[in-house]
C-alpha cells in the first residue's frame, strides 16, 4: 500500500486515479511514499526516509527544495502545460488591463453608487480612462514554453506583431509556433523593437531582475509589461520608478508585493489567478497523481524538474532503479555488480541531468538482496529500489 499525503488540496478528479486497493491517500498521512503540493512551502520541511516522490500540481517549483531532494533520492515532479490555457487566457487579459484603464474605469464607476445623473457624468469622466488597442501593436514574448507560445499565437490571432526569444526552446515548443511568430536573437531586440513584453520564464540565476534600470531603459518610450511568470523577474523599484517617470506606460502583473500596491494606478497587480481555474487546477491534479502513479508502480519518471526523465516499458520480471550523481565509472560499477550476483539484465537505460544521473535495469528473474547491498555499497549511490 502506497501513502500520498496532500499538503495542499488537489482537486478530487485528480485523486480519484489512485486505486484504493493500493493507495491510502489523505492530509493526515505520516511516513508518506509521496506528497502531492500546491502552494505549501516545503524549504524548512525535514523529509521521511520513506518518501520517493514530490508532485507539484502546478508548474513552478520555488516552495520546494530541489537539490536537497536529489541528494536523498526524491523525485520531484511538475505539470507544465497542464495550466497552459488558463494562464494564456489571462495574459490576454493582461494585455488589454494594460492598454485601457479598465481596472481603474471599474473602481471609479464602483464609487460613483448613489449618485444622481451617474450615466451622464460617465460620459464626461470616461476619456480618464481611455487607451489604445493592441492590434498593429507589437509585442515582445520572452519564454516560448508551454504558455509562452500559447500567448504568441493568441496575440498573433488578435492582429498584434508578435517576436518572441528563447535560447532554451524545445523542439516540441517550436512545432507548436505559428509560422508567422518572428524570432529575436535576443532579449535586447524585444526590448528595443515592441510596444508590449511579457514573461514567460521561470526565476533562474540568468532572469531574476531581468526587468531593471538597464533594461528599462532599453526599451521604447510607453511600453506595456506584462508578468504572470514571477515576481523576481522584475526589480520592482526599477520599475516604479519607471512607471512614474512614463517610460513604462502600465505594467500588470499576478505577483502582489507591498511596495507595488498603491504605487501608481498604472500598476494592475491580480491576485495570483493566472492558474486558478476549475480546469487548470483539475488538469494539474490528474496530471501530478498520474506522474507520482506511474514512478511509485514502474520507476518511469516523465516530467521530473530534479531528475532526468527516463522511461522504459517494464516487459521483465522485476527492475531495478539506481538514483546515483552523474560521475565517470557508475554505470559500469553497477553493472559488474549486478553482474556478480548472475542476475540477467534483459534491457537497461540510463539518463542524466546536471550533477545527478538515473538508471533502469530490467530483469529476468529474480533480484537477491545481495545484488541490493553490492549496489549500496558502492559510491555515489542515493537511492536503490526494486520493483516487481
Amino acid at each position: 500500500m502506497y501513502k500520498i499525503k496532500l499538503l495542499n488540496k488537489i482537486a478530487k478528479v485528480g485523486t480519484d486515479h489512485f486505486d484504493p486497493s493500493r493507495y491510502q491517500v489523505g492530509e493526515e498521512i505520516e511516513n508518506p511514499d509521496a506528497i502531492l503540493v500546491r502552494s505549501a512551502k516545503m524549504h524548512d520541511m525535514t523529509f521521511n526516509p520513506e518518501l520517493k516522490a514530490i508532485g507539484r500540481a502546478g508548474a513552478g517549483v520555488n516552495n520546494i527544495p530541489l537539490d536537497r531532494c536529489a541528494d536523498q533520492g526524491i523525485v520531484v515532479f511538475n505539470t507544465p502545460g497542464a495550466n497552459a490555457n488558463g494562464v494564456k487566457e489571462l495574459a490576454i487579459a493582461s494585455l488589454l488591463l494594460a492598454s485601457r484603464d479598465i481596472a481603474g474605469g471599474i473602481a471609479w464607476a464602483k464609487a460613483q453608487a448613489g449618485q444622481v445623473g451617474v450615466a451622464a457624468l460617465a460620459e464626461k469622466e470616461k476619456a480618464r480612462f481611455a487607451g489604445c488597442e493592441i492590434e498593429g501593436k507589437t509585442l515582445g514574448v520572452i519564454g516560448l514554453g508551454a504558455i509562452g507560445g500559447l500567448v504568441a499565437n493568441a496575440a498573433k490571432s488578435l492582429g498584434m506583431k508578435v517576436y518572441g526569444c528563447d535560447p532554451f526552446i524545445t523542439v516540441e515548443a517550436a512545432w507548436g509556433l505559428s509560422r508567422s511568430i518572428e524570432k529575436a536573437a535576443s532579449y535586447d531586440e524585444i526590448f528595443s523593437t515592441c510596444d508590449y513584453i511579457t514573461l514567460h520564464v521561470p526565476a533562474t540565476k540568468e532572469t531574476t531582475g531581468m526587468i531593471n534600470a538597464e533594461s528599462l531603459a532599453k526599451m521604447k518610450d510607453g511600453v506595456r509589461i506584462v508578468n504572470l511568470a514571477r515576481a523576481e523577474l522584475v526589480d520592482s523599484q526599477a520599475l516604479i520608478a519607471a512607471v512614474k517617470s512614463g517610460k513604462v506606460a502600465s505594467y500588470v502583473t499576478d505577483f502582489i508585493t507591498d511596495d507595488l500596491l498603491g504605487a501608481d494606478d498604472r500598476i494592475v497587480c491580480i491576485p495570483h489567478l493566472g492558474a486558478s481555474t476549475e480546469e487548470s487546477e483539475d488538469k494539474c491534479a490528474v496530471m501530478a497523481v498520474k506522474e507520482i502513479g506511474e514512478y511509485l508502480e514502474t520507476g518511469n519518471i516523465r516530467n521530473s524538474v530534479n531528475f532526468p526523465n527516463v522511461v522504459l516499458p517494464h516487459n521483465g520480471d522485476a527492475r531495478i532503479c539506481v538514483m546515483h550523481k552523474n560521475v565517470t565509472g557508475i554505470l559500469s560499477g553497477i553493472s559488474t555488480a549486478v553482474a556478480e550476483e548472475n542476475v540477467n539484465i534483459e534491457n537497461m537505460i540510463n539518463r542524466s541531468r546536471g550533477d545527478y544521473a538515473y538508471t533502469i535495469l530490467e530483469i529476468i528473474g529474480e533480484i537477491p538482496d545481495s545484488v541490493v547491498a553490492k549496489l549500496n555499497a558502492l559510491n555515489n549511490i542515493l537511492r536503490i529500489r526494486v520493483i516487481k
